[in-house]
């Protein structure tokens, strides 16, 4: 038989799930087992089986701004469409639909705006109310926006000023959207942020680049060689990638923003390693990355020149996948030194080498969420990959999506609500989200060609 006990455990981004512990009492137990028979090797650690969650939805009333003589109406259009996007995949806001509005959708001009007021706001259920002004000043555009919390006080809980070019106004749109998020959740929204990936879209292996939404895609090389693994610097201002570009064999290689290329770094490891991924070091300028030694992969560290080369394993195994913790103290990884892959953690200098996983068969990718209390990865369930979220003690381990098709090298947002993966349910491999809940799948990306190895990047600077 099987008993249990009821734990709350909050997961990333403040969401909480009821879960039960099972406590296994006898060995034949086959309702427990069944639903985990595929995950299950002879050193499994008891499951956890995730029952329900709860997260608090805020309502928006989102007012069309008031646009200056010297602005367009259109850009009114264009701005809503961003703000209310933007809202919508923060998966923290219910949108009002303005059919519902008691008072007039459009903004009034904010420097003509006298105090607020909020009941009619009150009565159709809102709890943020948003209104602005676009004009230009000095041949820019100057967007001005407030939020008012209607519910608890009827004060502005945020104003704020964005310029740019009209080219930008989606941008600048979804980047409000972010803030509102934060003024009622305290962590921004991520609308504003950008993904990197591999795509064979223009023939060859290439890094694309896009906003968070999908839009404004756009390749970063053009080298005609295979790349893979792109992975953001902390500050987003560069990426790393892989690629066979020198010499038909994996190095490691920095891109800029803008666009420029330093080159290959890595350069000065011992016997001129290959590298095959790279990672940055969140708070110091070295990186982890996985290289050939002695015909086996293992794990290293250096400086961008390989100069300072530490290296972290030495088994005589497969040893890959380094993740850096957000604090930049510890760092996951793969190894099949127990005989098939599984996800380890060790301090950032090698030491303290420990098992993380141990149901299911074949674990792979994983990747640290940004407040270092959960741990996604890989984990292959028949034929194909599924995600699951495990705790770094290993103690929570549960399924967070779980679907024929194989969903593979997850990455976090920045804000820790979403992780983002490449998944081949439709056909072929193309980019999706899911909540951290497991809910609100979206498809990012489509078209020809296939989209691996999402990396999302950090807040916009």
């Amino acid at each position: 038989m099987v008993d249990s006990i009821s734990e709350t455990v909050v997961l990333p981004g403040g969401e909480k799930k009821v879960i039960k512990r099972a406590i296994l009492t006898l060995v034949s137990t086959l309702s427990l087992l069944t639903l985990f028979a595929l995950q299950a090797d002879s050193q499994s650690k008891v499951p956890i089986i995730v029952q329900e969650s709860s997260k608090t939805l805020y309502r928006a009333a989102v007012l069309r701004f008031a646009t200056l003589p010297d602005a367009s109406p259109d850009m009114a259009d264009v701005l809503y469409d961003g703000v209310m996007k933007s809202l919508d995949f923060s998966d923290a806001f219910l949108k009002i639909d303005p059919r519902a509005f008691l008072d007039d959708p459009v903004s009034p001009v904010l420097e003509e705006t006298e105090q607020i007021s909020c009941m009619s706001w009150r009565q159709i259920g809102a709890d943020a109310l948003v209104l602005g002004t676009i004009g230009t000043v000095d041949e820019q555009l100057r967007v001005e926006f407030q939020v008012v919390d209607v519910q608890r006080s009827c004060r502005r809980v945020l104003r704020k000023r964005y310029t740019g070019g009209e080219s930008e106004l989606r941008r600048i749109g979804l980047a409000i959207g972010d803030d509102v998020v934060e003024a009622f959740t305290g962590k921004p929204g991520v609308a504003d942020t950008e993904i990197a990936f591999a795509s064979t879209l223009s023939g060859k292996k290439e890094i694309f680049v896009m906003d968070a939404l999908g839009g404004n895609l756009r390749a970063v090389t053009r080298n005609g060689s295979i790349n893979s693994f792109p992975s953001w610097s902390p500050q987003g201002e560069s990426i790393v990638y892989t690629s066979y570009r020198y010499l038909n064999r994996p190095s490691v290689f920095l891109l800029t923003r803008e666009g420029r290329s330093p080159g290959r770094i890595l350069r000065n490891l011992p016997g001129h390693s290959a590298v095959y991924r790279a990672i940055f070091h969140p708070l110091e300028p070295i990186f982890a990355f996985t290289l050939n030694m002695a015909g086996t992969s293992e794990i290293g560290v250096s400086r961008r020149n390989g100069d300072g080369f530490r290296r972290l394993t030495n088994n005589g195994v497969i040893d890959i996948s380094p993740s850096w913790s957000p604090d930049g103290k510890k760092i996951a990884f793969v190894s099949d030194r127990s005989g098939s892959p599984q996800v380890y953690i060790m301090d950032r200098d090698g030491r303290n080498q420990r098992r993380v996983t141990y149901m299911g068969n074949y674990n792979t990718h994983p990747a640290w969420s940004p407040d270092s209390r959960w741990i996604v990865y890989e984990s292959r369930v028949r034929s194909q990959f599924d995600l699951w979220l495990i705790d770094p003690t290993g103690s929570v381990n549960y399924p967070l999506v779980d679907h024929p098709a194989s969903d593979e090298y997850p990455s976090w947002s920045p804000d820790g609500r979403k992780i983002l993966f490449s998944s081949s349910r439709g056909g072929k491999a193309d980019i999706f989200v899911v909540g951290v809940d497991g809910k609100n799948l979206i498809r990012l990306t489509h078209g020809k060609g296939e989209k691996t190895n999402p990396a999302w990047g950090p807040y916009r600077r």
